[in-house]
């Protein structure tokens, strides 16, 4: 409902890049460029600063900016206000989530959503936990649940839970009848890891950082997911830490052993989101649905 210049406008000067802009919207760069000087026009003023390929807000950019912000959140209240009445949540919602999260929480969660709220249709997209925080960066999902620390102060980051991380290797190796291993030992054997940018990799990083004096890693390969890290360990090639979590089955089938860790290593598992209010009552919902969620399972393995 609102007018489309002023959403084209809010978008490019929330990402300060047209480029940016143009993928969050569907568009094409041409038509945003078109709808910005539109916008321009109407104002008979420049709203952006463009210089060596960077752009930037002029004085009356931030101002229109700032309106624009306080406009965007009326019209989400106005939404939700006439949603409340009519009891209506339906809508479509794109959720982000890193390897882990995506194959051993999500499938439970967004199933027992979906069956309380059969209108609201989920899109899921995976990425490692660097991918998904751009997502949010740029608009390109309404939420991200994410496995290590967020740097970006200007989104809202919400602890769901906290999860274990172990040492895992096959039954025939020399730790494996272990119950708890020291950092320095499990580095003298070959550490199979996710790939840089994965939450585990970041959070075994800074534990080695913290807990460790000589935190080098003798890595002998690197994996893009928590399964091919498994099927790597199970053939004897190294030894690796996942979460808890990924490994129900493995011990239950006993191709893999776990191995506290000391100390202990945990992390939490993080709801991420932009903080502007402009968005569906489902959205709203989801988030009151997961955070419920993680507050019953709190205790449970995934």
């Amino acid at each position: 409902m609102a007018d489309r210049r002023l959403q084209v406008f809010h978008t490019v000067a929330r990402l300060l890049s047209f480029t940016k802009a143009a993928e969050t919207l569907h568009m094409t760069q041409p038509a945003v460029t078109f709808q910005v000087r539109q916008l321009e026009e109407y104002f008979n003023t420049r709203l952006f600063d463009r210089t060596h390929n960077r752009i930037s807000l002029t004085e009356a950019g931030e101002r229109v900016f700032s309106y624009a912000d306080r406009i965007f959140d009326l019209y989400a209240d106005m939404e939700n206000s006439v949603r409340e009445m009519t009891g209506e949540i339906r809508g479509a919602l794109t959720i982000g989530a890193s390897t882990t999260i995506a194959e051993y929480m999500l499938p439970s969660l967004l199933g027992d959503f979906g069956t309380r709220y059969p209108e609201v249709t989920i899109h899921l997209r995976v990425s490692n936990s660097e991918g998904i925080v751009s997502m949010v960066e740029n608009n390109n999902i309404d939420l991200g649940v994410v496995e290590a620390p967020v740097g970006n102060k200007n989104l809202v980051v919400e602890v769901c839970r906290n999860d274990q991380l172990v040492a895992i290797v096959p039954p025939n190796h020399d730790l494996a009848n272990q119950e708890t291993v020291a950092i320095e030992k499990l580095l003298e054997y070959p550490f199979i890891c996710r790939e840089e940018g994965s939450g585990t990799r970041e959070v075994i990083n800074e534990y080695l950082d913290n807990n460790c004096a000589d935190s080098t890693l003798n890595i002998y390969m690197e994996l893009g997911s928590p399964e091919a890290v498994k099927g790597a360990v199970e053939a004897g090639m190294g030894v690796s830490v996942v979460s808890r979590a990924t490994i129900q089955k493995e011990l239950k089938l006993d191709t893999l052993r776990a191995i506290n860790l000391a100390p202990a290593m945990e992390r939490p598992f993080s709801f991420v989101h932009q903080k502007q209010k402009f968005r569906l009552r489902a959205m709203e919902e989801l988030l009151e649905f997961a955070r419920g969620y993680c507050e019953d399972h709190a205790e449970e393995q995934l």
